[in-house]
């Protein structure tokens, strides 16, 4: 997140400047994708650089200064980095700097609310030629996610809408999705959490095309995205026109989901019914 802020701001500089991609790639020796990759998010950029671009740019002093801060900060490993062997860094990135999470499931609890034996039935499921240690590894990147949202002073607010498909979908057994069902219900509890259900009786809705997440950000310059996660890559939507239909969607299936205290009452429900 501190690397699309910081990029956002040195472009906007640059092209506030008069100045083309190619004069500050001359400048600091280096490629023009590099500068490219440096102002889109996807690579980090030294204080040696931010330093050399904003004396190209014609900036100085204090706007410098929080700029080369930026990019220092911007360098530090967040607590993902020690699972570097495992796809959803970027998830892990947004949620740890997001002040508010939108999710919508059509097939599974999302991972952020799911047990270990949930977790380990579905990745099995998934992807049955994996290694038992690799779903492990995957199995505590989850539960670690987890325990970063919860060790925060102020977790951002979720927002989760199920498809009662996800509740009938049975998953590492009986007790399994019982204990899934009373971690749902606990976390539903929570002040910053929301949790609806799209009942079966609503028919097909907004929704059906599959899941998705919108991160929405505290600051300003960093513009809401939208995740979407496949079997094998994650996909990172950035245009407003894309976030605000998904935004739209979300908004239109919560009309139509179960109100949060019905939601919660089907979920305790399931979790009371006998093997």
């Amino acid at each position: 997140m501190r690397r699309r802020r910081l990029g956002a701001e040195l472009r906007r500089l640059r092209e506030a400047a008069g100045i083309t991609i190619e004069t500050v790639a001359q400048t600091l020796e280096c490629s023009d994708s590099k500068i490219s990759r440096i102002e889109t998010g996807q690579v980090g950029a030294t204080t040696r650089d931010v330093r050399d671009m904003l004396t190209l740019y014609g900036i100085s002093d204090q706007r410098r200064d929080e700029l080369v801060k930026l990019a220092r900060e911007a360098r530090e490993k967040g607590w993902w980095r020690a699972f570097g062997d495992v796809p959803g860094s970027s998830y892990a990135s947004f949620d740890a700097a997001a002040s508010s999470v939108h999710i919508y499931q059509a097939l599974l609890v999302p991972g952020l609310l799911q047990t270990a034996g949930y977790a380990r039935a579905v990745i099995g499921a998934v992807t049955p030629e994996m290694p038992s240690e690799e779903i492990e590894r995957k199995v505590a990147f989850r539960m670690a996610r987890q325990r970063e949202r919860l060790a925060k002073v102020e977790p951002p607010a979720l927002w989760v809408l199920l498809d009662e498909a996800v509740l009938h979908r049975p998953a590492g057994g009986r007790g399994v999705m019982r204990e899934q069902f009373d971690r749902l219900v606990e976390v539903s509890a929570q002040p910053t959490v929301t949790l609806q259900v799209v009942p079966f009786a609503e028919g097909v809705h907004a929704g059906m095309d599959g899941a998705f997440t919108i991160f929405g950000f505290p600051h300003p310059d960093d513009p809401d995205v939208v995740y979407l996660e496949h079997p094998t890559r994650e996909s990172v939507i950035e245009t407003a026109e894309e976030v605000a239909r998904y935004r739209q969607l979300f908004e239109r299936l919560c009309k139509v989901a179960l109100p949060p205290g019905d939601s919660t009452a089907r979920l305790a429900a399931l979790a009371k019914e006998p093997p």
